[in-house]
This record gives structure tokens, C-alpha cells and sequence, in this order.
């Protein structure tokens, strides 16, 4: 099991996640809702079934900006947890061809 454990002060974790709330608030964010689409799988969801995912998590370093969220469906934001893009290629490719992630 890799350790994806990084030392992120506890005041820096409060205010990235307050930037994150504040860009929901956004019509920028609303837009990119409105168009429905995963980031990651592709599927087209209802504004409502998707969430904010953060490319490069908050807990690994990443900010709460517009190049660093993506609109994202639950069942892959779930699925991706801390994982970096590569990482999360990594567990993809190793779903679709039967190994165990």
C-alpha cells in the first residue's frame, strides 16, 4: 500500500476549502455544472449529481483555483480520492483490464 500521507498545515486545509465554497458560489462554477459532464468518466449527469473535485487534492498540496477544479460525478470523485491524475490513470487502466486496483 503506497502511503499518500503529506503534512498540509490544518490553516492552509480551512483556507482552500473556503475558496472552494466561494467558487461554487460562482457563475463561472454554475457554467461549468450546467454543461452536465464528468471530468473524468466522460457521462453526462444533471447538475445536481455532480461535485467539485479538486485535480490536485487540497490534502496534497492543491489550491482552490479554476484551473485546478473539475466538475466531477460522485461515484468518480469517490473512487478517486486523494489521487494525483496519474495516479488515478494508474487505477483506471488497472480496472479496465480485470487487476485488482
Amino acid at each position: 500500500m503506497k502511503d499518500f500521507s503529506f503534512h498540509i498545515e490544518a490553516e492552509d486545509i480551512r483556507r482552500e476549502r473556503a475558496k472552494a465554497r466561494d467558487l461554487r458560489h460562482s457563475q463561472w462554477w454554475k457554467r461549468r455544472l450546467a454543461k452536465g459532464v464528468c471530468h473524468w468518466c466522460g457521462r453526462r449527469f444533471a447538475a445536481a449529481e455532480l461535485t467539485m473535485d479538486h485535480i490536485v487534492p487540497i490534502a496534497r498540496g492543491g489550491l482552490s483555483t479554476k484551473g485546478n477544479v473539475v466538475t466531477c460525478c460522485k461515484e468518480c470523485n469517490n473512487r478517486k480520492k486523494q489521487l494525483l491524475p496519474m495516479e488515478w490513470e494508474a487505477y483506471l487502466e488497472g480496472w479496465r483490464v480485470g487487476q485488482k486496483p
